[in-house]
């Protein structure tokens, strides 16, 4: 068979990203509990706490000054923002926003923020609480004159995602100001399952800052439980005065985003579709490769390659028969970040049953596949941190992933490897959790 030119790749590749049925993609409402992946889920209707809150017209803010940290994925069923809506109400005293990553309204890329401002539509000021530390938060919030801090974002399940850091300084910050911490809980998209290897204090940072596993399973609400229970009182020496968590209704924790009937809002802009998230948790480690993660693409995350990729990577990871998930043979051509304007070979992930599909397993298998087929394979080193060069270190804990993989390891030994602590989270966290899982 005659190779393939460039533009013959380029089409393959456009054309494998956009040809993908778009049942995740937050438009197609569970009837019957009906959808792509089958009618295994129950058919509830599903009340985010921001709606709840919203719908008892913000009574639990009434009399308090609100700080508001939240950012596009904060709305209500009308697809408002809850900043807009609560501005407007008359009944909320919003005396701050505090935008994460990407910003209150979302215009910033990865690794940006939207910087201290007013809002052009409400005049609130927003602070960039972006990489805040405990300091500059409570600083913040003592400028703003915050006594009750509300968190509303749409996480994705995953330690390395932002935005649950930016919660867990932000309780922080409310102990030392003696604030009310509220959080307006959302579905965890990707379920309540916990998976993969605890952080350990060595190699926190941004996108680990403490001692959970890569795959959490809870819901924020659940996290600021589990933070305010395990970490607040031995760090802060107290926990917080008040935790509210206004709660999900009608969610059970093994119910993917797709069948909720909620529309999705992209939390970042790399994050496009459900699908993203369900993968992310895995293939996020590929930021600590050489190897694109599908930045720059219509499928960041799920299409994943490199210029030396070729067929035999998918050929290999089709043939494991890994449950709820299929790996094509794809090619692309990032546009910005990693490799951009080269003709990457790779996969693209096609999740089939999210309730059998395990992301760090998958992505371990990709691992180890991609460091015995391809001498070209790299992992990512970082100058500016000689102490830490590894960026996998930090998404995954520990040096154990990196030290394993490059042995040799089985996959197998790799997620072996991380089954007793994570039986030991697992079994801790369960005093936090409030929503409960599927029918037995």
């Amino acid at each position: 068979m005659p190779k393939p030119n460039r533009r013959q790749l380029l089409t393959a590749g456009a054309l494998g990203a956009l040809a993908i049925p778009a049942t995740a993609a937050g438009s197609r409402a569970a009837e019957g509990g009906q959808t792509a992946y089958g009618s295994n889920y129950p058919n509830n209707p599903v009340t985010t706490g921001a709606q709840s809150a919203a719908a008892s017209k913000w009574s639990t803010l009434k009399g308090q000054k609100v700080g508001v940290i939240t950012n596009p994925t904060g709305i209500l069923a009308d697809l408002r923002t809850i900043v807009d809506d609560m501005h407007e109400s008359g009944t909320v005293d919003v005396v701050g926003v505090f935008g994460p990553e990407h910003g209150f309204r979302g215009t910033a890329q990865a690794g940006d923020s939207e910087g201290t401002h007013p809002d052009p539509r409400t005049g609130i000021t927003v602070y960039d609480a972006y990489g805040a530390n405990v300091a500059k938060m409570t600083s913040m919030f003592r400028t703003a004159g915050v006594e009750t801090v509300v968190f509303d974002i749409q996480d994705v399940g995953a330690r390395f995602y932002t935005y649950i850091w930016t919660m867990y300084t932000a309780m922080q910050a409310a102990v030392a100001v003696g604030a009310r911490f509220v959080v307006l809980d959302r579905p965890n998209p990707i379920g309540g399952t916990a998976r993969g290897p605890m952080m350990t204090t060595p190699w926190t940072s941004g996108v680990g800052a403490k001692e959970i596993v890569q795959a959490h399973g809870m819901t924020v609400g659940e996290l600021a439980r589990y933070f305010d229970g395990e970490f607040l009182a031995a760090e802060a020496g107290s926990r917080l005065a008040e935790l509210s968590v206004v709660e999900v209704k009608g969610w059970r924790r093994d119910v993917p985003y797709a069948v909720t009937g909620l529309p999705w809002v992209m939390p970042s802009p790399n994050m496009p579709t459900p699908d993203t998230a369900l993968v992310y948790p895995g293939t996020g480690m590929f930021e600590g490769t050489n190897l694109s993660e599908g930045r720059g693409t219509t499928r960041p995350f799920e299409l994943v390659g490199a210029p030396f990729v070729d067929y035999k990577w998918a050929e290999r990871l089709a043939g494991l028969g890994l449950p709820g998930v299929g790996f094509r043979e794809a090619y692309f051509s990032p546009t910005f970040s990693k490799h951009t304007g080269k003709v990457c070979g790779g996969v693209q992930l096609h999740v089939t049953d999210p309730s059998a599909f395990d992301p760090m397993r998958a992505a371990v298998e990709m691992l180890v596949a991609a460091k015995a087929l391809y001498p070209d394979f790299e992992w990512r080193y970082d100058s500016y941190d000689p102490g830490r060069p590894y960026w996998i270190d930090k998404l995954t804990g520990s040096q154990r992933l990196r030290t394993q993989i490059s042995a040799g390891a089985p996959a197998d030994e790799v997620v072996g490897a991380w089954r007793d602590e994570l039986a030991a989270f697992d079994a801790r966290r369960k005093q936090y959790l409030l929503y409960r899982g599927p029918a037995k």
